[in-house]
């Protein structure tokens, strides 16, 4: 069933409509667990949205092996998918800037605020993120330190390659994540892929974790995955490879393997003079977890990222 969660009005008797997609059990008791997976805060993030398309189907394909309520959000942020825009349209803001909102502000905070609302009480909730156009991930969950042992045991049913442990002072207390974890409601931030792209395998891989994490929790009955141990990363050293000079990014490595420190990484060129403008090296020895996908760089722009130590 789908159900409206925030309809504001706009312009020209337009509305703003965020709506979810219900799925209750065929012999429903009253007692079920709730969880919620939510997605396109971010308008160039597309991944999330195979993602609820893959769930509702195989869910409407074995009915019978539902127990408990699954709520899903696939569009947090319709003006931004619509307009292939990161942030909310007109309002020059990053949504996930913007939990847990307020009732009587701007429309926004509003329509935050309403989202918050809807999400309280649930078992748990799937934030789920692509990178931006830049960037490529691997499927990962990221927490704060501060949620990581009530997190972590959620995470490891996912399915997903990596677990990225935060120091609390990196994390934004204004997004969707912190909000919702600060009321109660467990939540999970996962990131993969890249933007404005959807990585079906990825897709694929996270959905069968899903499934796993949902038996786990008494919600799901049906067949699962045995899901992937993923690499945690509490206190890990994580080498950050930035550009010093302006150009086009060409990398010599693929993404997700492991690198020794001083490997070469890629070459920055400079395609006027045909010349290699620098050559960039791993900081450390360490697993290659994300990789620059746009080539276009200039200094200071974020080209990989190395977790330190031996994944062989």
């Amino acid at each position: 069933m789908v159900e409206t969660v925030v309809s504001v009005g706009l312009a020209v008797q337009e509305h703003l409509k965020i709506r979810k997609q219900v799925i209750r059990p065929l012999t429903p008791s009253g007692a079920e667990k709730r969880f919620c997976v939510v997605t396109g805060i971010h308008g160039d993030e597309l991944e999330g949205q195979y993602v609820c398309y893959e769930l509702i189907r195989r869910i409407r394909e074995r009915m019978e092996d539902l127990k408990g309520v699954v709520e899903l959000y696939p569009a947090l942020n319709p003006l931004g998918l619509d307009s292939i825009t990161r942030g909310v349209p007109g309002f020059d803001l990053d949504m996930n800037h913007t939990f847990p909102g307020e009732a009587q502000t701007s429309m926004p905070e509003h329509v935050a605020h309403k989202i918050v609302m809807d999400l309280a009480g649930a078992d748990l909730c799937l934030d789920l993120h692509a990178s931006n156009i830049f960037l490529r991930e691997i499927p990962q969950v990221r927490m704060s330190a501060e949620t990581a042992d009530h997190l972590l045991p959620y995470a490891r049913k996912l399915n997903v390659d990596f677990v990225w442990v935060y120091e609390a002072a990196t994390v934004l207390e204004s997004t969707l994540a912190h909000s919702l974890n600060a009321m109660g409601v467990p939540t999970l931030v996962v990131e993969m892929g890249v933007g404005m792209r959807i990585t079906e395998h990825y897709v694929f891989q996270l959905v069968d974790g899903i499934f796993a994490l949902m038996k786990e929790m008494g919600i799901w009955e049906g067949e699962t995955v045995k899901p992937k141990e993923p690499i945690v990363s509490r206190d890990g050293e994580v080498g950050f490879v930035n550009a010093g000079r302006p150009g086009i990014f060409v990398p010599c490595v693929q993404h997700w393997i492991n690198v020794e420190k001083g490997e070469l990484i890629g070459r920055i060129l400079n395609p006027l003079e045909g010349t290699v403008e620098e050559e960039v090296f791993s900081p450390l020895k360490g697993l290659l977890f994300t990789l620059r996908e746009y080539p276009v760089v200039s200094p200071g722009s974020l080209l990989a990222r190395v977790l330190g130590g031996d994944y062989r």
